[in-house]
């Protein structure tokens, strides 16, 4: 029998339409070769009960969003109390004698001080200056160390830099959650069998035992709260450790969330996501991150870092009463063309207005509380806007370092602006 199937509505514009990627029982259809572009983390289980949807990221799912909570309550668990978050980061092994070596030919800031059972924020640069992928780089031993990558292609960069070094460059199939929140530590002190590491400083890391299963720990995660992360390798129990963590959580208020949870608390904290904060395009100096340079050292990049301009085009950006659109969507507040690029845009609950990353472009436009600006917001209003240095909270961010413990208040009043 030949059916004609029923032609869909068209869309003229894909901008009016949104992507997800949806988990669909399996009922031993015929394979589906390309499903290995879309790895799920070993602990998806916990999240299939709140109707998630997935986006991909390092060909890896991750949730954008689930059911179980608004982004507005997701953020107030993790400013207030604590959460659980499976993500898509992909921690990418560097081994051998010359381990050292190769990551200090990529990465632009020293590697040698680093110490066994420690962390270090870095990225890497293309040839001329363009930013791959940044990321959060974890030392196991002096000659073993993960690359803790956001999205990009930084594997096939180590790779291509490897050549002549007596090193191997692997994707170890390991895993990263994150328990991130004020009551975070509270929580690693009651899973852990036995006790907890000590001392946990801010980017320690350190190998403990949880559910029976040996797990590594890093004082490290996205949100500028209190927090760690785990990682999870192949061969050991997951569930073990997952269902262990959340259910000890569960008594600290724990809930299992998306990507909206870090959304506007990332934005606030400055903290910069890949591909929409920077791209191939953007200097770590046009992306505020010219402190994380060491042009003192050789790496990939640094002969065009040195030539280029060195002024920080990447600000926060309030916005009165509305969250900005994403694009070609900042004015002069007297009107006339764009004058920068919202790369990233949310609402924050705390705040009580909306908190977007822009890129400018004229780097002599720097924040100045006197000057307003206009922004086109999601609704198709033009709303008052001004630049901000980031980050807007915890400046000196002394949260997550464990040096402020600020718990805030709910402000009165509505905690979603419906748009």
């Amino acid at each position: 029998m030949t059916m004609t199937p029923t032609a869909p509505t068209p869309v003229a514009d894909t901008a009016a339409v949104r992507f997800a990627v949806r988990a669909l029982p399996w009922a031993g259809e015929r394979p589906n070769e390309l499903n290995r572009t879309m790895a799920a983390h070993p602990l998806m289980y916990q999240e299939l009960p709140y109707e998630p949807e997935y986006t991909i990221y390092n060909r890896r799912l991750t949730p954008a969003s689930l059911t179980n909570a608004t982004a507005d309550e997701m953020y107030w668990k993790v400013r207030r109390e604590v959460i659980l978050r499976h993500t898509g980061e992909l921690p990418v092994e560097v081994e051998g004698p010359d381990a050292a070596e190769l990551l200090d030919r990529v990465c632009t800031r020293r590697i040698a001080p680093m110490r066994v059972g420690r962390c270090s924020y870095q990225f890497a640069c293309f040839e001329d200056g363009g930013m791959i992928t940044d990321g959060v780089l974890v030392r196991l031993a002096e000659d073993r160390f993960w690359f803790v990558q956001a999205d990009g292609d930084l594997i096939s960069w180590l790779r291509a830099h490897a050549s002549g070094l007596d090193v191997a460059v692997r994707d170890p199939r390991v895993w990263v959650s994150q328990v991130q929140g004020p009551k975070s530590l509270d929580v690693l002190a009651a899973v852990v069998d036995g006790d907890p590491p000590e001392p946990f400083k801010y980017f320690d890391a350190a190998e403990v035992s949880i559910g029976g299963q040996p797990v590594v720990i890093t004082r490290s995660g996205f949100s500028n709260e209190l927090g760690w992360e785990f990682y999870l390798r192949p061969g050991m129990d997951a569930a073990a450790v997952g269902d262990r963590i959340l259910d000890v959580g569960e008594t600290d208020g724990m809930i299992i969330t998306s990507a909206e949870v870090f959304r506007a608390r990332r934005i606030e904290a400055g903290l910069l996501n890949a591909g929409s904060d920077f791209d191939e395009t953007t200097t770590p100096f046009a992306a505020g991150l010219g402190g994380f340079v060491d042009l003192d050292k050789d790496f990939v990049g640094r002969s065009a870092l040195v030539d280029a301009d060195q002024r920080c085009r990447t600000w926060g950006l309030e916005v009165e009463g509305g969250v900005a659109q994403l694009g070609r969507a900042v004015r002069p507040g007297d009107g006339g063309d764009a004058i920068a690029t919202v790369c990233s845009s949310g609402w924050s609950p705390f705040q009580q207005c909306g908190v977007a990353i822009v890129r400018v472009d004229d780097p002599g436009l720097t924040p100045d509380l006197r000057r307003t600006l206009r922004v086109r917001c999601v609704d198709d209003s033009d709303r008052s806007a001004r630049l901000r240095t980031l980050p807007m909270i915890d400046p000196e961010r002394l949260i997550p370092r464990g040096k402020l413990v600020d718990v805030p208040e709910v402000p009165d009043g509505p905690l979603t602006i419906g748009t």
